[in-house]
């Protein structure tokens, strides 16, 4: 098993349970016969995440993720990356869905993992598709 670590940049967001986390994060990638090398959790705030969707992805919008594939194109079934989260967006998230912080922080973290295993969610059915799996593996959370 690779390297999970967990980084804060304009916050001083630390998330609870982080061997918790990564053992959940670890089983996700391992059910997908992927292999992790290292992958970067950067908890961030909606200004951070804002100047990095402009300068990378030229989406001057706010977000909750932005995932960054860093996974060798020689060999697929390796996972590395850089996952930024915004604790700003995920709070306000929750409080609008009506769900507690942590599960909406668990959703978008599983969230950041299934793009780099491979899952889309620009259509319709990938989204479906998406949020059904997302589903899956917040109830398999330890």
């Amino acid at each position: 098993m690779g390297n999970i670590h967990f980084f804060s940049e304009e916050t001083d967001f630390n998330p609870k349970g982080k061997s918790r986390l990564r053992q959940w994060i670890g089983q996700v990638i391992e059910h997908y016969g992927k292999k992790l090398t290292t992958l970067n959790y950067i908890f961030t705030t909606d200004r951070y995440l804002h100047k990095i969707n402009k300068t990378y992805l030229n989406h001057d919008s706010y977000t909750d993720i932005i995932t960054f594939d860093h996974s060798s194109e020689a060999d697929e079934n390796i996972i590395e990356g850089d996952i930024f989260i915004s604790i700003d967006r995920i709070s306000e998230n929750a409080t609008k869905l009506n769900v507690l912080f942590e599960d909406e922080l668990h959703r978008v973290m599983v969230h950041g993992v299934l793009h780099l295993i491979g899952y889309g969610d620009k259509t319709i059915q990938e989204k479906k598709e998406m949020r059904k799996t997302e589903n899956h593996w917040l109830n398999l959370r330890p």
